[in-house]
């Protein structure tokens, strides 16, 4: 007796489901220590970590310790994503745990603490000054982000720089939406302050 095949055609599928199952058929292949599978998944992230790592640090050293760092992570614990979300998103939370670690041990050697930037003065003199963006240059732009504290300059790297939403901020920080857009608010407010000052 024939059965009949039920094709779909490749429109009717959804990109995001194509993604994330080609995501997790990926993930499995390294689970299953498939050669050149986890080469794969270094090589689709590996930059815009790097770039994240660089911004966060300031340093390309630094930056490439930790990407190589944030993927040893990634591999101890690739049994533990689970395709809830994207395993950018995924990496993205593990590269900003080591990334902000660093930052910690880094400042607790220094014997520096970070500030928070709630005072009123501070969102005054941001008010006070415009951004002029054909002024800035970019060495000023990166010292400038080199300052913020952490959580701010985190939250106005990934939203701002690499472009992710909101509530992949916050997923990724491991914040409230809100959280997310308080930090980059004040962020900003730092910059317009630390921009001016040239």
């Amino acid at each position: 007796m024939a059965t009949s095949k039920v094709t779909v055609h490749p429109s009717a599928v959804r990109p995001a489901e194509t993604g994330r199952a080609a995501e997790m058929a990926l993930v499995e292949r390294c689970r299953n220590g498939e050669l050149g599978a986890f080469e794969e998944v270094y090589r689709a992230h590996a930059g815009r970590l790097y770039s994240l790592a660089w911004r966060m640090v300031g340093n390309p050293t630094d930056a490439e310790d930790l990407v190589q760092e944030i993927f040893l992570s990634a591999h101890r614990k690739l049994d533990s994503f689970r395709g809830e979300a994207a395993l950018g998103t995924w990496l993205y939370r593990l590269a900003m745990n080591q990334i902000l670690d660093h930052l910690r041990s880094r400042a607790a050697r220094a014997g520096q603490l970070t500030d928070g930037i709630e005072d009123a003065t501070l969102i005054e003199d941001a008010m006070a000054h415009k951004l002029d963006a054909s002024a800035i240059d970019r060495v000023d732009l990166e010292r400038a982000m080199a300052q913020l504290p952490e959580g701010c300059r985190a939250a106005f790297v990934l939203h701002d720089v690499e472009g992710l939403e909101h509530r992949e901020v916050a997923e990724v920080l491991g914040v409230a939406e809100g959280t997310s857009k308080s930090q980059v608010h004040k962020a900003r407010l730092r910059l317009r302050v630390l921009l001016g000052r040239k």
